[in-house]
């Protein structure tokens, strides 16, 4: 196998695994939760977003998580930002990492944002090019890369088209995303192949659910691709409120485990890891999907 040395792990269980909850997690708890993941060894968090409390009321509290939290210097906080309002509001809050989100189905982008994907790519033009002059992260997510809810399976060209749109913004990380979980590895394998043919400037991150249990196999698919930048979050926590029947994201300790299984480093301490899992037992009512929890030796 044509593995990589070194891959770097993205936390993304305080916004992306969280925002799916029901029940209001008090802020104090998302809290302690990130200050809990600050020891773990992980560089880069997504530890909220400034989207509408009407839409996703869990982040409402997204002020007071990011003026509360141990802000450790050499660590990356990251926040989404659904549209220029949810940008100023980050800006107010001294967010200097942003995360953004464009559907590359047409039908989940006006269920997410509620306008089609070539307006949404648009309106975020004037966002990212007054971001980058201030001289802030921006991370692209391209959601539904593979399937949709709604449309089925979606077009590889689509995808890689929108790669090289936003690639010229000067845009630091396009992330691929599997939001229903539906991807396979020959199909993963293949569109990340594409993706690097077309030799991006920003570095490439996966980004996998694990619905149908293909998430690790999908994430070996990706490594085998040249992919070395993943998210997960911890727990297994996730899905997508415009994504009917999306599982949690793949479990940030599964990922751990069988990268250092397989003798990739992480810089991760899963000892600590576990810990943090044990934080987000009592958050959720629904059943963790991780492994590695459910085993003792």
């Amino acid at each position: 196998m044509n593995l990589p040395l070194k891959v770097e792990i993205i936390e993304v269980g305080p916004r992306d695994g969280l925002q799916n909850e029901t029940n209001f997690i008090p802020t104090e708890k998302k809290v302690a939760l990130i200050n809990a993941l600050n020891s773990t060894g992980i560089k880069r968090i997504e530890a909220t977003s400034f989207v509408h409390p009407g839409y996703v009321p869990q982040m409402k509290d997204a002020t007071e998580v990011l003026r509360t939290i141990e802000q450790v210097p050499d660590i990356q906080y990251m926040a989404l930002i659904p549209n220029d309002k949810g940008y100023e509001r980050a800006k107010e809050n001294g967010v200097k990492a942003l995360s953004l989100v464009v559907g590359a189905s047409e039908t989940f982008n006006k269920k997410n944002v509620k306008m089609g994907r070539e307006e949404s790519i648009r309106k975020f033009v004037e966002v990212i090019t007054k971001s980058k002059a201030e001289g802030n992260f921006i991370r692209y997510n391209i959601a539904t890369s593979f399937w949709c809810p709604f449309e089925g399976k979606v077009d590889s060209h689509i995808v890689l088209e929108m790669v090289k749109k936003v690639d010229v913004l000067g845009v630091d990380e396009i992330v691929i995303c599997d939001t229903i979980g539906r991807a396979n590895p020959k199909q993963v394998y293949n569109l990340f192949q594409e993706v690097n043919s077309l030799q991006p400037k920003a570095n490439i991150t996966a980004h996998f659910h694990d619905t149908y249990g293909f998430a690790l196999a999908n994430i070996t698919a990706a490594l085998e691709a040249g992919v070395t930048n993943f998210d997960a979050s911890v727990g297994g926590l996730g899905g997508c409120p415009f994504a009917p029947g999306a599982a949690g994201n793949v479990a940030t300790e599964d990922v751990v485990f069988m990268l250092h299984e397989m003798g990739i480093e992480t810089g991760i301490d899963l000892a600590a890891l576990r810990r943090c899992v044990e934080i987000v037992k009592p958050l959720t009512d629904r059943e963790l999907t991780g492994h590695f929890m459910k085993t003792n030796f």
